[in-house]
């Protein structure tokens, strides 16, 4: 995952440079419309992960088979929708709704098209990545995830020698290129597991099951959605396509960072769903916070540097810089950190299967965010309170999760907050204080960049050992540090 953030890093260099300001603005904005149907493959996905793992709890190899062929049907008709929905709706908004200049339309309207078709692509992957996770095959993600690492490096480099339209280039090879990835998850999973070999078998029943798990969950992703591409939206519709390729780039450091992050949390959940099915709560509650708190520390870790010496990570990584891109990427790690907290909270309630009160409620609150930005631009507030408004929103919905999920899996709201919560504000702030000194005390340079990051990290180290683990981890990490360096 370090290897692919660096990759992903400069690969947004290069397609900004190659595309431009506006071309970059497009794509972004362009996929973000047909992002906002993946509110139904984030559903699915959870609900097919969820089955998968209980199946395997219980060592139920028929269920297992039914589950994985229910889904990838369940998975094809989505994708059907999906594509005629997206194609009529998406095709119809682009070219009547959006902020678009006029002579870049038909391009955008290619991105459209090769956007749905990649969408649609990544849909019919979702039983495969589930079952991959279910087993936790993790080195598998690794490993097929670096290869499309390097060939996202491909693309970036025909992108930068290619004389065709390379807004269109880029589209379609991104398209191809999710092609071949898929058929790769496919090959592996039918080689590895033995219930990943799809029979048209329609078991009523668990179809009720699954699709109603997910139905509830479309409305938690459909929020997050909103919030996140819909916003990206009205940022079209108020301020252009400049201001989106800011975003844009915000968008990368955020995904390049939380994809390391993630990889944490992905390798947990099923644990976390393992341990709930088996009826060992205690266990379930250890990995709920110390997952929730190190994902934060991960997430400290380029947060810091990055947020203090913003300005000058993106001129060394960027040869532009578009405007409010500064802005933009110090408070898309505030959102981050408020969004990556509550991700194992997440985890426990899917765990449960009650999804219905938790869904309505998280829906009903998270739900202010797009319509609070919407009222900020039109009074013409700039576009940072978008991320202000989403920052306060997630804050306090870490609070309704904690409250909500405490009955389902019987984990103490004060042990949460004391644990996890108040931690992770001690390490932050005590962390910051050096390098920010550092900052302030000195005038922009290479020298300047590198102690920040270098007392960023030892602080953050410092930090978490003091203030961050408890009494057992500490002699965890003591133990550890003796065996690796005198045996």
């Amino acid at each position: 995952m370090m290897f692919l953030m660096i990759i992903s890093l400069y690969i947004s260099r290069v397609v900004l440079n190659a595309l431009g300001v506006v071309d970059y603005g497009i794509y972004n904005v362009v996929g973000g419309v047909v992002a906002m149907f993946s509110v139904l493959s984030g559903s699915f996905s959870s609900s097919v992960s969820r089955f998968l793992t209980y199946s395997l709890c219980e060592e139920n190899h028929k269920k297992l088979f039914r589950v994985f062929s229910t889904s990838v049907i369940i998975q094809a008709f989505v994708a059907i929708a999906v594509v005629l929905a997206a194609d009529i709706l998406g095709i119809w908004f682009l070219n009547f709704k959006m902020n678009i200049p006029h002579e870049r339309l038909v391009a955008a309207n290619w991105v459209m098209h090769c956007s749905i078709l990649t969408f649609a692509t990544n849909l019919l992957s979702v039983p495969y990545n589930a079952a991959i996770i279910a087993h936790e095959k993790m080195s598998a993600f690794a490993y097929i995830s670096m290869l499309e690492g390097i060939m996202k490096l491909l693309v970036a480099y025909l992108m930068s020698v290619a004389t065709m339209d390379k807004l269109i280039l880029y589209a379609v090879l991104l398209f191809a290129l999710s092609l071949l990835v898929r058929q790769i998850y496919a090959l592996y999973c039918k080689e590895k597991f033995p219930e990943c070999s799809f029979h048209f078998i329609i078991d009523k029943s668990l179809l009720k099951e699954m699709t109603g798990f997910a139905g509830w969950t479309v409305l938690g992703n459909g929020t997050y959605l909103f919030n996140t591409q819909g916003v990206n939206i009205l940022i079209n519709m108020f301020f252009g396509v400049t201001l989106n390729a800011a975003r844009g780039i915000a968008t990368q450091v955020e995904t390049a960072v939380m994809q390391f992050v993630n990889s944490f949390t992905t390798a947990v959940n099923p644990q976390i769903t393992k341990s709930y099915a088996e009826g060992n709560l205690e266990y379930m509650h250890s990995l709920v916070c110390r997952g929730a708190k190190f994902s934060f520390f991960l997430m400290l870790f380029f947060a810091v540097p990055i947020s203090i010496e913003t300005e000058q990570f993106l001129s060394i990584w960027l040869k532009v810089v578009p405007d409010y891109a500064v802005d933009f990427v110090r408070l898309s790690f505030v959102t981050s950190m408020c969004t990556v907290i509550g991700n194992t909270l997440v985890t426990s309630q899917l765990a449960t299967g009650q999804v219905k009160k938790y869904q309505i409620i998280v829906t009903i609150w998270g739900g202010w965010v797009f319509p609070l930005t919407w009222l900020a631009f039109e009074a013409g507030y700039s576009p940072v309170w978008a991320y202000i408004i989403y920052a306060f929103d997630y804050f306090v919905l870490i609070f309704i999760r904690v409250y909500l999920v405490k009955d389902l899996i019987r984990l103490s709201c004060k042990r949460y907050i004391k644990d996890v919560l108040l931690v992770c504000v001690l390490v932050t702030l005590t962390s910051s204080l050096m390098p920010f000194l550092v900052y302030k005390m000195q005038e922009q340079s290479i020298c300047r960049l590198i102690e920040v990051i270098v007392t960023a990290s030892l602080g953050i180290v410092l930090s978490i050992y003091v203030l961050g683990l408890d009494r057992n981890e500490r002699s965890f990490v003591k133990k550890q540090i003796k065996t690796k360096l005198f045996t």
